[in-house]
């Protein structure tokens, strides 16, 4: 397949592209360079606008002269806004659209007239939004990362993003500014193409994960021939498994057809937690915690509730219970497997700050109440504090400063660690 793609194609189309000088934006009748700046469907040339006057292309020479302008030119929206508007995108349903590039008989691509100077103006106006990636023309153009994926590509920008955490000391200040750019549901070897080749002309690191080899041998091919550097993320894994198990991958992607309506047992478990976990929030339901495979218990704002939902997507079925002074603890949580709770706490100044917000959230500032005072809260902790040291098998986490994915990962630890009384610490699951 790969052959009839580029194989066929004159050297000059083969050429990678020429860099452009630094600092120029594209002119509007360039193909747009990222998926994330397009807010709705691709701008279409009208039957008439070939006959346009020559008013209405002088008019667009002077649109497409001012925007290009290095010294008119406005500085770009932060990567952070290109997530948001990949991951707004992504839950509208709309399928991030594709760089158009050069028409060339090699990539079959169809031709597109130039875009009339109404389009071009409001192509203009689309930009004074903000709400933009970073593009060619930015400090970052360098230092773009392209992620290609046949499926959702949660998997590699989850990648991408804990390596990202490697850069923090120069991502902060913008020393080494990089921007992201995810291409999802990529499965149609012209849209492959087109994405490699705007790498190229933007010099962007390619990272995929394409389980169908064909894909995957195509991207090497494509990313060799116009020297973009890429790395097939999943691969080595790959090879790795297959290799030890002595088995073949079936090179079908999870977003594939193939697998459509074919929901696993996995996938109804966690269902079925989520549903649980709901049911069981802030003390509901008592009788059922014996059914729970983890009981969270801490005094109030100690995270119990996001943290509960966090771990029911793992499959785990939570119920927490507060710890309120004056009011006693649920007796069936004295006659559970006691292996499967833990207490939580956390810094009463921390817990000062997110109380007075909580309060001021629900309104309650112009009204008399100890919740958010220092020493109701120190009093709550102690409390708290004393029942715990009365039940020495509940491990006590610290959540100050700890993210949910943190505090969630130490649970699971200790929670697998005692169901398989492993001499390592470890997270065991048989498929």
């Amino acid at each position: 397949m790969i052959s009839a793609k580029l194989g066929t194609a004159t050297p000059s189309v083969l050429l990678p592209p020429s860099p452009r000088p630094h600092g120029l934006r594209p002119s509007p009748t360039a193909a747009s360079c990222l998926p994330e700046t397009a807010t709705g469907p691709p701008l279409s040339t009208g039957p008439n606008q070939e006959h346009a006057g020559s008013a209405g292309q002088e008019e667009a020479a002077a649109t497409a002269g001012t925007v290009s302008s290095p010294s008119q030119s406005r500085s770009r929206a932060s990567s952070q806004l290109s997530r948001w508007s990949r991951a707004r995108a992504l839950r509208s349903g709309r399928r991030l659209e594709l760089p158009a590039m050069r028409p060339s008989a090699a990539l079959s691509v169809p031709t597109k007239l130039p875009p009339s100077s109404e389009e071009e103006a409001a192509a203009t106006e689309d930009d004074d939004d903000g709400d933009e990636a970073v593009g060619v023309g930015s400090e970052a153009a360098g230092n773009s990362i392209y992620m290609v994926s046949d499926g959702t590509g949660s998997t590699l920008e989850h990648s991408v993003n804990a390596v990202l955490g490697q850069f923090e000391h120069c991502l902060v200040d913008r020393r080494c500014a990089t921007s992201t750019h995810l291409f999802s549901g990529i499965d149609d070897m012209d849209n492959l193409i087109e994405i490699v080749r705007q790498a190229a002309k933007e010099g962007a690191l390619l990272l995929y994960t394409l389980a169908d080899p064909s894909m995957a041998e195509a991207t090497k091919k494509a990313c060799d021939l116009w020297g973009v550097p890429s790395t097939d993320v999943l691969r080595p894994t790959i090879d790795a498994i297959a290799s030890h198990i002595g088995v073949a991958p079936s090179g079908i992607s999870r977003s594939s057809a193939s697998r459509k309506g074919q929901l696993s047992e996995d996938y109804f478990q966690r269902i079925e937690a989520i549903d649980f976990t709901i049911k069981q929030d802030d003390g509901a339901q008592p009788q059922n915690l014996a059914r729970a495979h983890i009981v969270l218990v801490g005094v109030s704002r100690t995270g119990k509730t996001p943290l509960s939902i966090y771990l029911a997507q793992k499959g785990y079925k939570v119920a927490n219970v507060p710890i309120v002074m004056g009011i006693d603890l649920p007796k069936a949580l004295f006659e559970i497997d006691q292996d499967k709770i833990f207490g939580l706490t956390i810094n009463p100044v921390v817990l000062q700050a997110i109380r007075k917000t909580r309060a001021n959230t629900l309104g309650f500032h112009g009204q008399k109440s100890n919740y958010a005072e220092m020493e109701h809260v120190r009093q709550e902790l102690d409390h708290a504090n004393q029942i715990f040291v009365r039940h020495p098998t509940w491990p006590v986490i610290q959540v100050t400063g700890k993210a949910v994915e943190e505090t969630a990962a130490v649970i699971v630890r200790i929670y697998h660690d005692r169901k398989q009384k492993c001499s390592m610490p470890r997270i065991s699951k048989r498929y």
